[in-house]
């Protein structure tokens, strides 16, 4: 791990260092520097130091020993009484990185009260193993006691790779694994790809979505991962079970938590674009917010629903249930046209791999042309309306 050290002695509190700094990082406190806590550890302020005062250390890591840590697990969450989507998409995942590594197996891991059902139906989908904390104590989600219990499988079994659903109980417990393990976790990664060196190369867009980082973990165990649901493929349920449940012990940081249940209070259900077969997508291309209900009347009409990207959900044209993006939502429709959406990579990420995509756009080097099936260069204004008078035709007819 790297850091930036400095040199009292040959400091003379020029204060240059502090304002090269892209980060803000530096804070003058009595004529010297100090670094917070926005530090990258760039190493801008070490070049632009005249007294040489600051040095960038380099802290060498021990390399595990990676022969020790094997296969990949899967943390399958129960989310309203049924097995969240995006467990069975990273089951799917997982057994196609496993075919990378000879000997690297798949297995799941189940968390809650009363799960037997669940751990049954997981072994329709190629595991090897499912391991099973089941007890009244876990009826309900507390970070702690779920964090124990995932640990202490993967203290047993040693896996490689582990990987966790981007949902808003993946998001709680995947950084407190990670910390208790002291090793890197990459979140909401968009593509995963597995070395015959077993590393991870755990792909994500970076930098406001400007570019697509591969994040490597070289020198520890396990190599954590979350992914939102829709971005990979579940698999096929097969009509027979294979796969060996295996009940465990409950750990004693479950009795220990003190963490407690006040009340449970309901989710009304809600309609989602994340759920949406057939999606109509305005962009920065609409010149007003009236503009949108041709967009929503679009989308009615082919008995599906409406979307923006940020740029529209920044303008209060719409609410953020409605943006597809990082900071949005991830879709995966049969079909989906994009209206003036440019193509940024934040958008492209979280809707690429839906089935068909047809995107309209006057710049004829936008980016989302190189997403999309079928690219309509012209002007939405003329398109959109064009489309909605033909469908109300055939509909007529």
């Amino acid at each position: 791990m790297a850091q930036i050290a400095i040199v009292e002695r040959k400091c003379t509190g020029c204060g240059l260092c502090r304002t090269r700094c892209p980060f803000g990082a530096i804070d003058m406190v009595g004529g010297k520097p100090e670094l917070n806590a926005a530090c990258r550890v760039c190493g801008i302020c070490v070049k632009s130091c005249p007294e040489k005062a600051l040095v960038k250390l380099e802290t060498k890591v021990d390399s595990v020993d990676k022969a020790l840590w094997s296969g990949i697990l899967v943390y399958a969450e129960i989310s309203g009484g049924r097995l969240h989507p995006v467990s069975l998409e990273l089951i799917g995942k997982a057994r196609d990185l496993a075919q990378a590594v000879p000997g690297f197996e798949v297995k799941a891991v189940l968390v809650g009260h009363e799960v037997g059902a669940h751990a049954e139906e997981l072994r329709h989908y190629g595991i090897s193993e499912i391991a099973v904390y089941d007890d009244a104590q876990l009826s309900y989600y507390r970070a702690d006691a779920y964090a124990a219990c995932v640990e202490d499988y993967i203290r047993y079994t040693k896996p490689s790779v582990v990987l966790v659903g981007a949902t808003a109980l993946g998001r709680s417990l995947a950084p407190r694994l990670a910390t208790r393990f002291h090793t890197g976790l990459t979140a909401d990664c968009t593509s995963l790809i597995l070395r015959e060196s077993t590393d991870l190369v755990q792909i994500r867009p970076a930098f406001g979505g400007n570019i697509m980082a591969q994040i490597v973990t070289l020198n520890t165990r396990p190599q954590f991962a979350t992914v939102r649901s829709k971005v990979m493929n579940a698999p096929e349920r097969s009509r027979e079970a294979s796969g060996e449940k295996v009940f465990r012990r409950i750990p004693r940081g479950v009795a220990e938590s003190k963490a407690s249940c006040v009340s449970v209070v309901p989710i009304p259900p809600k309609q989602s674009i994340s759920d949406a077969e057939i999606l109509v997508v305005g962009g920065r291309g609409l010149k007003k917010e009236a503009d949108l209900e041709m967009i929503r009347e679009l989308a009615a009409l082919l008995g599906g629903d409406w979307a923006t990207t940020r740029p529209l959900v920044e303008k209060g044209w719409a609410a953020n249930d409605r943006q597809i993006g990082l900071s949005g939502r991830t879709v995966r429709p049969k079909l989906m046209i994009t209206c003036g959406v440019s193509g940024a990579i934040q958008f492209t990420a979280c809707m690429n791999s839906s089935d068909h995509i047809v995107a309209i756009n006057t710049d004829r080097n936008a980016p989302i042309f190189d997403t999309a099936q079928i690219a309509i260069v012209g002007d939405l204004y003329d398109i959109v309306p064009a489309l909605i008078h033909q469908l109300k035709e055939a509909k007529a007819e």
